[in-house]
C-alpha cells in the first residue's frame, strides 16, 4: 500500500477553521477542536439569524403601517384588504417607508383604496 502524506491538506483545513474563529476568546480561537465546534455553532446561528431577520423586519413594517393607518381611522387588516381590492400593489417595506417619511402620500393612498 502506498503511503499518503496529508500534511498540506490537513493544515489548510485547520487553518481555514482557525481563520473563521479569529476573534473568539481564549482557546476558542487557538485550539482546533474547540474552534471547530464554535465555528460550526456560529455558522448555525448565522443561518438561523438570516431567517429571523426577515421575520423581524416584516413585523416592524407591519407595526409602522398599522400605526399610520390607525391615524387615518383604519385598521391594518382593513387597509391591506382595501389595497388588494383596488389593485394597489405595494409591498409592506415600501408602505412603511411611505407612512414614515411621507404621511400625505400615505393618506392619498388610503383615500384611493377606499374608492
Amino acid at each position: 500500500m502506498v503511503r499518503v502524506k496529508r500534511g498540506n491538506v490537513a493544515r489548510k483545513r485547520r487553518k481555514k477553521i482557525l481563520k473563521l474563529a479569529k476573534g473568539y476568546r481564549g482557546a476558542h480561537s487557538r485550539l482546533f477542536r474547540v474552534a471547530n465546534q464554535q465555528v460550526m455553532k456560529a455558522l448555525k446561528y448565522s443561518y438561523v439569524g438570516r431567517k429571523q431577520k426577515k421575520r423581524t423586519f416584516r413585523k416592524l413594517w407591519i407595526t409602522r403601517i398599522n400605526a399610520a393607518s390607525k391615524l387615518n381611522g383604519l385598521s391594518y387588516s382593513r387597509l391591506i384588504h382595501n389595497f388588494k381590492k383596488s389593485n394597489i400593489d405595494l409591498n409592506r417595506k415600501m408602505l412603511s417607508q411611505i407612512a414614515l417619511l411621507d404621511s400625505q402620500t400615505f393618506t392619498k393612498l388610503i383615500t384611493l383604496s377606499k374608492k
